[in-house]
């Protein structure tokens, strides 16, 4: 579907590599961190403009790198047509396919901006291995259908003082998709960069009582 013609990897660090997936209507790249055939992967969406850093100063780098430590593993998406609504959630879907064929069970996906309404999508295409979304300062178009995410969980961050998508967005957001929580950042603008280790510290933990729960669920413990 995406019309390949080449791909190239190379390797960054000993937990870290660059993916570029050159096809026919642009370059796909893919910053993955962590060791191919983790179980747990979060997959991470950029905003309108793409690129792989994220909000709050380098959100998405810095997740990524710990969750490499925990054997975890993060992929960040840079769209082939950033803007463009159906080709972004092609571009995640591929990048979830990728970590499927290497072991993945199972995806929590962010997505910042306009990448929330892309977050949104991806997880109505693959709910069942969907453990959870975060949209961060997430923008309402394009999530019109996020009740085809069924009960995968729902956080939305937005900033208070959000110049470009107010938080009645991620409002909206959560009366479309018919459940989810809201986290209010004061004093936050789109970038969320005033509060960058409350925002790491609360996607971390998200993240991974997600996953835990998620895995309970699929995996339940035999009773004796």
């Amino acid at each position: 579907m995406l019309g390949v013609l080449a791909k190239c990897d190379g390797q960054i660090s000993e937990t870290s590599q660059l993916i570029e997936i050159i096809t026919l209507e642009g370059l796909l790249g893919i910053w993955w961190h962590g060791l191919p055939g983790a179980t747990d992967v979060v997959l991470m969406c950029g905003g309108a403009a793409g690129g792989s850093l994220g909000p709050g100063r380098s959100l998405y780098l810095e997740l990524g790198q710990k969750l490499a430590e925990e054997g975890r593993a993060a992929m960040s998406v840079d769209y082939r047509r950033p803007g463009d609504t159906r080709k972004c959630v092609l571009d995640v879907c591929a990048a979830a396919d990728l970590a499927l064929r290497n072991g993945a069970e199972r995806y929590v996906i962010l997505g910042h901006s306009f990448g929330g309404a892309v977050a949104i999508q991806a997880a109505g295409v693959f709910p069942s291995t969907t453990a959870g979304v975060i949209t961060y300062a997430t923008q309402s178009a394009g999530c019109e259908e996020a009740s085809a995410m069924g009960d995968v969980p729902l956080l939305l961050v937005h900033g208070e003082s959000d110049s470009i998508l107010p938080p009645v967005n991620s409002e909206m957001v959560l009366t479309m998709a018919g459940h989810g929580e809201i986290e209010i950042i004061p004093g936050a603008d789109h970038l969320l960069s005033e509060q960058p280790d409350h925002l790491f510290d609360l996607s971390l933990g998200w993240i991974t009582n997600r996953f835990e729960q998620h895995r309970d669920r699929t995996n339940p413990r035999m009773e004796l």
